[in-house]
């Protein structure tokens, strides 16, 4: 692996070492079910609980606060799905288009149900308007969901004027921001945020575990059914390494957010500009303001994203062509499409995504090699 060079960040990232050695006790040594009440459990319990604190403190929340599940899908979907259980009356969600489908598809399930789902625009950079949003919100509107930062174009959305809004009107907030812990700060009492979704594996935890914050008063009903664990609000027999190691990674990532912002964006900057200056009809997506720190997101005039994978990868480069849960999907990225990307453009998309391995030299192998691939697929084409 010493000789790729790995751009997918958005799609997953490695564990940490310091992440792995806290997890490993956990798998061969204190591997007793954090329910029992014996010596074993109970030593898993403390991790847990330990885990728990360690999550809130990232959020500005309280442990109770935090329950924990197998990823941003889980999450996503209970907050949907049970706020809807739990609140039968309200029969009214938001949401925008450009939502992971973790979020869209349970929506469009409610929506064949009878629930009424109104979907809010975005501008040509992928961006909700909080004012047009709060128009929309009515007696009956159940919950707004809308993601921090989306997961193709990088675009954050303005997430604590819609949780205001929604605080005012007494309407359930909820945000899918899979892609924004770690990356951009988070504190879900000044945001005005009722439910949050992560997952660990975006920011340098284990595959499998994630968290949903649910907030104190708010009421949710689990679509999960079972034991009582997470204090009946998420059965099923806690992932104590995964939990550890969600943990462990979430302290890191935050406390060193700063520093890591800044180191990213000056390589995001240095690719852009390359690409930019070295090759002619590639356009960069997104908002270039409000944008999560490492997303490079282009479309190239004239070519197809798949065969540009193609190319980086046989010289070890590894970027996406979008939503890595889309990978082989001949339609163009509905995210695009929202924004009013024409269907020809689209189909040229290719997401690079920086991480804390990325440095000056990798950045400067991958604009070197993109350049090239677009200028030699070009000629292809035109043979």
């Amino acid at each position: 692996m010493s000789s790729i060079v790995y751009l997918d960040h958005a799609a997953t990232t490695p564990v940490l070492p310091e992440v792995l050695n806290a997890m490993t006790p956990y798998l061969t040594q204190s591997y007793g079910n954090p329910s029992a009440l014996h010596q074993a459990g109970q030593t898993a319990r403390s991790a847990v609980e330990y885990a728990r604190l360690c999550v809130a403190r990232t959020l500005n929340a309280d442990p109770g606060e935090i329950v924990f599940t197998s990823g941003g899908t889980e999450s996503d979907n209970a907050a949907i799905f049970g706020a809807a259980l739990a609140h039968p009356e309200k029969r009214h969600l938001i949401t925008s288009p450009i939502e992971h489908h973790a979020v869209s598809e349970p929506l469009h399930t409610l929506e064949k149900q009878g629930y009424e789902v109104e979907v809010v625009p975005v501008d040509r950079y992928g961006r909700v308007d909080a004012q047009d949003l709060a128009k929309r919100l009515r007696s009956n509107t159940l919950l707004v969901s809308i993601m921090y930062a989306n997961n193709e174009v990088g675009t954050i959305q303005p997430i604590a004027e819609i949780g205001a809004f929604c605080r005012a009107a007494g309407v359930l907030f909820h945000t899918d921001a899979v892609q924004a812990f770690g990356k951009l700060p988070i504190d879900v009492q000044a945001q005005n945020i009722d439910m949050l979704s992560i997952s660990a594996h975006k920011f340098y935890g284990p595959k499998g575990i994630g968290v949903l914050y649910v907030r104190q008063g708010v009421t949710i009903h689990r679509y999960q059914q079972g034991g009582e664990q997470e204090r009946g609000r998420r059965a099923g027999t806690l992932n104590v390494p995964g939990i550890v190691g969600l943990g462990k990674a979430a302290t890191l990532v935050c406390n060193e957010m700063e520093a890591e912002t800044y180191r990213l964006g000056k390589l995001t900057s240095r690719l852009i500009q390359r690409v930019q200056e070295e090759c002619d009809n590639v356009y960069l997506m997104g908002s270039v303001e409000h944008r999560v720190p490492g997303n490079v997101h282009f479309c190239v005039r004239g070519l197809e994203g798949e065969s540009l994978l193609l190319a980086l990868d046989a010289k070890s480069i590894c970027a996406s062509a979008g939503a890595a849960c889309s990978a082989g999907s001949v339609e163009p990225s509905h995210v695009l499409s929202a924004m009013g990307v024409d269907r020809d453009l689209a189909r040229g998309a290719l997401r690079i995504s920086l991480g804390r391995a990325t440095d000056e030299s990798s950045i400067e192998r991958a604009a070197t090699v993109l350049t090239q691939s677009i200028r030699d697929l070009r000629a292809l084409s035109m043979a």
